[in-house]
């Protein structure tokens, strides 16, 4: 596979070929490998939301030091201007049923 100049690599073609087919107010999900992508998306693998914590890790204190990263690279970009949104979990799973594109990390 070739790579393009100025685009970093850990962008595939198949992901850039999403980003470019969106239109306004569609979304993508940026998961990790534990989100059920096959039940959830049919189409595999605006306002950022993220997926809220379930009670037992808010119980624990359980800490997501990404949140602050994407809301900081979102607030540099003008995208977001408060905390980003905390979806409660199977909302969450209703509302990426309707993503453009769910992209599972590894």
């Amino acid at each position: 596979m070739g790579v393009l100049k100025g685009v970093p690599s850990i962008l595939s073609p198949d992901l850039l070929y999403a980003l470019a087919r969106m239109g306004h107010g569609d979304e993508i999900v940026l998961a990790d490998v534990n989100f059920p992508v096959s039940s959830v998306c049919s189409h595999g693998p605006t306002e950022a939301a993220v997926m809220d914590l379930v009670e037992a890790d808010r119980q624990r204190g359980l800490n997501v030091p990404v949140w602050s990263t994407y809301s900081h690279v979102l607030l540099q970009v003008g995208q977001v201007q408060g905390p980003l949104e905390q979806v409660e979990r199977f909302a969450f799973y209703q509302r990426a049923k309707a993503a453009f594109a769910v992209v599972a990390t590894g």
